[in-house]
């Protein structure tokens, strides 16, 4: 599992919003964003002073851009 900040997080994940290689997006149990890539790696990222409306901004966001989000 990966830790950043919110700006951190947007910053990393910005080249590879595609669907050509994200197949999925969710939150766990923990609230952790959960990411599949189309290779069948995935990844855990747990970000630091997330609020609700933050974590409803990135997969709104994620949506518009293609991405299948599981919420």
């Amino acid at each position: 599992m990966r830790t950043s900040s919110f700006t951190d997080f947007m910053k990393e994940l910005k080249p590879w919003l595609s669907s050509n290689y994200i197949r999925k997006v969710s939150l766990n149990n923990k609230g952790h964003f959960v990411i599949l890539f189309v290779d069948g790696v995935t990844n855990v990222y747990n970000i630091e002073n997330c609020t609700e409306s933050q974590k409803k901004m990135i997969f709104k966001d994620l949506k518009e851009k293609g991405l299948f989000v599981q919420e």
